[in-house]
């Protein structure tokens, strides 16, 4: 930007659109949020953003549509992903509008004012992250960790051992089955003796619910083709995504390190399937194949 308000239009037209369109995400967001308390700091920080959209309209003197497929966007991952983490996702936009509003000239006094807000905002929102179901993000953290390892070691060895890939997802799938099932009542048991406020039937259905979601996932590719070695390596890669998508969610809204999480999983999954294919090489050299 220039001196005084020779500016690029263009430029200040996005920032506009980008408060718009943050103005509809909170205002849609506090309508469904429960508690008086979060949805009155989301309305504020709504009429804030209204607030800046018309500042940045008294340099542009035009209106500005907001962004339908964001705030559709962050509508879906508030009713997925939970609250708290399209608050963070909100939180890290609030933290780059910040840091783009701070190269301003110091001449423009309403830019100095959005800061303000910017940063009391920032303040605001981590106020929020009390969700309920963020208590139980250890639990499926174990779980994941558990179902991921034991899987992808399970159907290494099965791969190399049988020679049916139906066969490998039959096994896999019983055996998945009876680990979920385990895991669930484990974790029952668990809340009920801790007694750290999680609710037993709770723990143990989200435990039960994740660990049979990723047996399902990774033993669809062996229903899907009949080549051995494609099968384990769709998924191989169904995994990877896997770890990926969780280890995103739980760096956001635990603000942890996401590479060194994501790449630790990785290895140890990839380390556990390498001795069970060896396992299961050494098996089927002995006995020769099972199917």
């Amino acid at each position: 930007m220039k001196k005084g308000r020779d500016f690029d239009v263009r430029g200040v037209t996005v920032f506009q659109k980008s408060e718009i369109t943050e103005h509809q995400i909170y205002k849609n967001l506090a309508g469904r949020v429960r508690g008086l308390k979060s949805r009155r700091i989301l309305s504020q920080i709504a009429d804030d953003e209204m607030r800046h959209y018309n500042v940045w309209k008294t340099y542009t003197r035009e209106d500005v549509a907001p962004s339908r497929i964001k705030v559709w966007l962050f509508t879906v991952i508030s009713v997925v992903f939970g609250f708290t983490f399209a608050i963070k996702l909100m939180e890290n936009s609030e933290k780059r509008a910040h840091h783009l509003y701070t190269r301003f000239p110091g001449s423009y006094k309403e830019v100095n004012g959005i800061i303000r807000d910017e940063e009391e905002h920032e303040q605001a929102l981590q106020m929020l992250f009390d969700e309920e179901r963020l208590q139980y993000t250890g639990t499926i953290v174990l779980v994941l960790n558990n179902a991921l390892v034991e899987l992808m070691g399970v159907l290494a060895g099965l791969t190399f051992a049988l020679q049916n890939s139906r066969a490998v997802a039959l096994t896999a799938s019983i055996t998945g089955i009876a680990a979920a099932l385990s895991m669930g009542a484990s974790s029952y048991l668990a809340a009920k003796s801790e007694q750290d406020g999680k609710n037993p039937l709770v723990t143990a259905f989200s435990t039960a619910f994740a660990y049979v979601l990723i047996v399902l996932l990774l033993i669809a590719p062996y229903f899907i083709f009949n080549d051995l070695v494609r099968s384990f390596g769709a998924s191989l890669f169904v995994a990877v995504v896997v770890i990926g998508l969780f280890n995103y969610y739980i760096s956001v809204v635990r603000l942890l390190s996401f590479k060194s999480r994501f790449l630790e999983m990785v290895t140890l999954s990839a380390f556990v399937a390498a001795l069970s294919f060896l396992a299961g090489y050494l098996i089927r050299f002995a006995f020769g194949p099972v199917i």
